[in-house]
């Protein structure tokens, strides 16, 4: 992934990591607050449904009790023991005796008068029967649940199925249904027909209906289900109260992030990650210049500078990114990118024009690169190209420890490369390791020609390279008087704005291409010649 692509994605990162802990952190908040309003009401109905399951275990050994009386039926002794039975267990009301489904006797009434029971609308899996019926002794208008076995039934108000307390925080409301026609059995308080028939239609365990959350257990054995509800009004507040806990969490969160994010995003949008990324991308582009013999004005070569091309179209100066490159360590990369650049642009050309060259400046780093020189080999055999056709540049910098500059020289010249000094008399005393260096040319700076008229160094420097027998290239020539005085005193090249500046490839071969055919003459452009 290149640095642009990271930035944009870092940047959306950073948006999020904004905005999700603090959603996050209100999730959370609603997420606990409705689990833990979930749980209570869910374990209120589990409740409910163990005081069933208690009821009814009652009921049936209640039951196991008087069918264990082996007296006579409806006699003082049995009706004693009814009454015992219902005395005995909290949760029956009345005990019956049948005879073909007709109460005989209570253990309230000696002789019952009520009509006979319908058949069960239920039989129990362990064989009990199990009746709904208003019927009883006391003439009570009311639904009670009555399980029973051949002789004898118990009858059981509903209300103790669902006589729990909550313990939540909020109000909860329970209530009994019969999932044969949806009838109310006994409730706490009115239950809405709407949210009943919903919950036996679709079969729901769980239903949000008109601001109320319900929870249903369903007790098959019996065929009721117990349906405990609570408004949603509460939930609302207890999600502020969380809100409270888990907001400034979230936020200290989106702080971190964001923080952390943002130092980093600085850190790509630096020069150096952005440097680093242009090198990746290959948007670094090579321009030529051509280098061109000052007495016949025809060219010999180039050299090859680098450019960074940026988003408004301009270019930044060689002058910032190469000091930012060498600061940084990116100038291997640098390096290598311009060195597979100038291939790739003028390796068809070079073939073509053996005695042409290109000259490529190198950084102090490259010459104990182990990797340089097999780069170069590759890249020559690959383009055909003979090793005197590249020349490698170095500022007087590169020489300041002889003991590493002065066998990398070697190498590179043994090779076949010819070795310039760039910007001489700029840096360190050039004669001392002049004497010590085997290079082949010198590149006066272009100070030196710009102060052609006032300073009288320009001659020492010429007079240094002809005692040591090194060529001279001429940088920066802009008018046909520096021309004419750098060639009366014997340096060979040049370049300048005089011939040309900087080219792109495709134009730097054009104006190679008619120089060749027509050497130039300063005072005119190889466009001008016919």
């Amino acid at each position: 992934m290149t640095n642009r692509r990271l930035v944009k994605v870092i940047t959306g990162v950073l948006i999020l990591a904004v905005l999700l802990p603090v959603v996050l952190s209100i999730w959370l908040a609603h997420y606990q607050a409705q689990e833990i309003f979930t749980e209570e009401l869910d374990d209120y109905a589990d409740r409910v449904m163990m005081r069933t399951d208690k009821v009814l275990a009652q009921a049936k050994q209640a039951i196991k009790e008087i069918d264990a009386f082996q007296g006579a039926p409806c006699s003082p002794e049995h009706r004693m023991a009814m009454r015992r039975v219902s005395y005995s267990n909290r949760y029956i009301q009345e005990v019956l005796y049948l005879d073909n489904l007709t109460p005989q006797c209570s253990s309230l009434e000696n002789h019952s008068r009520g009509g006979a029971l319908p058949p069960p609308r239920r039989i129990t899996p362990d064989g009990y029967r199990a009746w709904l019926t208003p019927q009883n002794d006391i003439g009570i208008k009311r639904l009670m649940g009555a399980l029973g076995s051949d002789r004898h039934v118990v009858m059981i108000d509903p209300v103790s199925l669902i006589d729990v307390l909550p313990f939540g925080t909020w109000v909860i409301d329970v209530a009994l249904i019969n999932t044969d026609n949806n009838q109310v059995i006994t409730s706490s308080a009115p239950f809405k027909p709407g949210a009943i028939a919903h919950i036996q239609r679709h079969h729901l365990t769980q239903l949000k209906f008109n601001g109320t959350l319900y929870n249903v257990k369903r007790y098959p054995e019996l065929g009721v289900a117990i349906i405990a509800r609570a408004p949603l009004a509460p939930l609302e507040k207890r999600w502020h109260r969380q809100m409270l806990i888990w907001l400034p969490f979230g936020l200290l969160m989106s702080l971190l992030l964001s923080g952390f994010l943002v130092h980093y995003l600085r850190r790509l949008q630096s020069p150096h990650y952005r440097m680093l990324d242009a090198i990746n991308a290959r948007e670094i582009e090579v321009y030529y210049q051509p280098i061109v013999t000052l007495g016949s004005g025809k060219i010999v070569g180039a050299e090859a500078l680098t450019r960074w091309p940026q988003g408004d179209g301009s270019f930044l100066s060689p002058d910032m990114f190469i000091p930012l490159a060498e600061q940084t360590g990116l100038m291997p990369q640098l390096t290598t990118l311009v060195i597979e650049k100038v291939f790739e642009d003028l390796g068809d050309w070079l073939h073509q024009h053996p005695e042409q060259h290109v000259s490529i400046n190198l950084n102090p780093g490259d010459l104990t690169s182990p990797d340089l020189p097999a780069r170069l080999h590759e890249q020559l055999a690959r383009w055909q190209i003979a090793p005197s056709q590249i020349a490698l540049e170095l500022t007087e910098r590169g020489f300041a420890d002889p003991t590493i500059s002065a066998p990398a020289i070697a190498a590179f010249r043994k090779a076949g490369h010819a070795v310039y000094i760039d910007d001489f008399g700029t840096g360190y005393s050039s004669l001392s390791y002049l004497q010590n260096l085997d290079v082949d040319i010198i590149k006066i700076d272009k100070s030196f020609v710009s102060a052609l008229e006032y300073k009288n160094v320009t001659p020492h420097i010429i007079e240094m390279a002809k005692t040591l027998g090194l060529a001279m290239v001429a940088e920066g020539i802009e008018t046909e008087g520096q021309r004419e005085w750098l060639r009366n005193h014997g340096v060979q090249f040049g370049q300048g704005w005089l011939y040309s500046k900087a080219l792109p490839k495709e134009a730097f071969m054009a104006w190679a291409e008619e120089n060749l055919r027509y050497p130039l003459t300063p005072a005119l452009s190889p466009g001008e010649r016919e």
